[in-house]
């Protein structure tokens, strides 16, 4: 047996050779010792300014101007929902300090051993499109870059396939290895990414906002231009299902946060840290957006929502270059962080002695690409109320889940040596879990197919976050968990 100190100083015993002779245990999902933990309150901020500094939140007013908003109802929107996705954000990141599990191994005590798979791969598969479309975000910064150094680079390799040259896929393929390159480097790599991206990719965003409004000579003509609601009935339909898509862009991280709080040294700087910087990034970042937005349409003639497009405007390699190097950074780090750490501890989960953190990393990497995401980011309408809102749902419904069961039923009080042993309290399926969760998708993704149900649609994440969560606090019994392996009680934890 060996002592296992706990963020809040409490001492466990962990009985070691059983725990590393488990089938749920690899080198990857083992809880981090406190001596190892060197995530401090500068690292959470940063990893939430390097990830909120990405090209889907720069043009992410776009959309929600597109339906009739102004920018200022456009970026209150934008505020309110990360404001609110930071509550579940950070009711899930406190197992992961406490604990030091990750994500799927977190999962394990609601829905067993082996049914935390469920939510796991539902997380792992969301993310993976979002890998894709990074990726494909970052292909067009490199292809934008090599356009501008290699005379007749868009037809050097041939025409091409899918509306798409051969130097565009190959553009987006190295831009893909990069990202896999860094995932075998591990996470060490992960947080100096996330530490040196997050400055560098603001200051230059302000340098082109700064260039932006001194060759307008203004703010330009967005800023001034009203909404098409007139009252709070015109708006709010619209207000709705976006309020819930903007909740849905960080819903991701609000299951998986203990994948990087497991490295927090205390409650206090992981809290702190994401606190201080994620709603304000988000907004912040978006106001850039909208207002170099609105200056490109007096120096160019038209709205230039795509930073890409307006870099590829300007005629001087060393600036394009600087530019599309400044774009690469930030969807590297976002990509990583946000979009391949989650999927590879996932799938690692999944068969954690065949599938190494490394392995899964890969894996996310491929299925990015099957999930085509040039098709995802064809229409801003779809992406914004198909993609984020749908999604939303269904991730809502397993925080649900997740946060009713850690902090009502077990009080913040895990078994941490069960959580890696086949026959522990938390083995089998605790299909309880997996029911409450149906319940919530069901709700959620209801008006897809029953016209009845389509408001519940528009606010999915609400609808399954609080269906779910009072399903599985409905269905549980204070006395077992119906897990079908070994019976676990919640009095006891």
């Amino acid at each position: 047996m060996n002592e296992r100190r706990l963020a809040d100083g409490r001492v466990e015993l962990v009985d070691t050779r059983r725990v590393e002779a488990s089938p749920l245990y690899n080198h990857d999902l083992a809880p981090v010792p406190l001596a190892r933990r060197n995530w401090t309150t500068y690292n959470y901020a940063a990893l939430w300014v390097s990830m909120a500094h990405c090209i889907p939140t720069y043009m992410l007013a776009s959309g929600l101007m597109a339906s009739g908003m102004d920018w200022k109802q456009a970026l209150v929107t934008i505020l309110l929902g990360n404001t609110i996705v930071l509550i579940p954000i950070l009711l899930n990141s406190h197992p992961g300090t406490k604990y030091g599990i990750p994500f799927p191994v977190f999962a394990r005590a609601a829905y067993g051993a082996f049914g935390s798979n469920v939510p796991a791969l539902m997380r792992a598969l969301v993310a993976c499109g979002w890998f894709g479309i990074q990726a494909w975000i970052g292909g067009e910064a490199v292809n934008t870059f090599f356009r501008t150094i290699v005379p007749g680079w868009p037809t050097l390799l041939g025409a091409g396939l899918l509306g798409h040259s051969t130097t565009e896929w190959l553009s987006f393929l190295l831009f893909w290895s990069l990202n896999v390159y860094i995932i075998y480097r591990g996470m060490d790599l992960v947080r100096e990414v996330e530490n040196w991206a997050a400055p560098f990719v603001l200051m230059m965003t302000a340098v082109l906002l700064w260039w932006a409004v001194s060759r307008a000579n203004g703010f330009g003509p967005l800023l001034a231009r009203p909404g098409k609601f007139r009252t709070l009935a015109e708006f709010w339909p619209v207000f709705v299902p976006s309020l819930t898509a903007m909740i849905g862009f960080w819903a991701t991280l609000s299951l998986n946060m203990p994948d990087f709080t497991r490295f927090g040294r205390s409650q206090r700087e992981q809290v702190v840290g994401q606190v201080v910087a994620l709603p304000t990034t988000m907004s912040l970042f978006a106001a850039m957006g909208v207002m170099i937005t609105s200056a490109t349409a007096i120096i160019f003639g038209q709205a230039i929502w795509d930073p890409v497009q307006l870099v590829g405007r300007f005629t001087s390699p060393v600036v394009v270059a600087v530019s599309m190097f400044t774009v690469v950074v930030a969807t590297v780090a976002v990509n990583i962080a946000a979009n391949v750490v989650s999927p590879a501890n996932d799938f690692a989960n999944a068969f954690p002695r065949f599938i190494s953190f490394k392995t899964g990393g890969l894996i996310a990497g491929i299925l990015g690409i099957v999930i085509q995401p040039w098709r995802l980011l064809a229409d801003p309408s779809g992406y914004i109320y198909t993609w984020l809102l749908g999604y939303s749902g269904g991730l809502g419904s397993i925080a649900g889940v997740l946060i009713a069961d850690y902090w009502i039923l077990r009080r913040c009080e895990l078994r941490l040596e069960d959580l890696y042993l086949a026959d522990g309290a938390y083995s089998g399926w605790n299909w309880r879990a997996i029911a409450a969760t149906g319940v919530g998708c069901a709700l959620a993704w209801g008006g897809l197919v029953v016209p009845a149900m389509k408001p519940l649609y528009d606010y999915a994440w609400f609808v399954g976050f609080f269906a779910a969560g009072a399903a599985h606090l409905l269905f549980a019994s204070r006395r077992a968990t119906s897990f079908t392996g070994e019976a676990a009680t919640y009095a006891e934890n």
